[in-house]
């Protein structure tokens, strides 16, 4: 898709990891600061009583592969 800020295939970073690696994987992705990937994570995962927020975590770390 022309001018879309996603960047190849979507996978956990391991340079910019603090538990598995997800956020910043997402973060790379989409072409954002992992910081902010970050806060939003928590901001919808304390939004929605935290639990959906860890089972996706979790779903994500099993399923995404580790990236290069």
């Amino acid at each position: 898709m022309p001018g879309s800020a996603l960047s190849g295939p979507l996978r956990r970073s391991r340079r910019n990891r603090w538990i598995a690696g997800v956020c910043g994987g997402l973060a790379a992705w989409l072409g954002w600061d992992p910081l902010l990937v970050r806060i939003l994570y928590v901001i919808v995962s304390v939004a929605s009583a935290a639990f959906p927020g860890i089972v996706v975590y979790l779903v994500l770390w099993i399923v995404m592969p580790q990236g290069e």
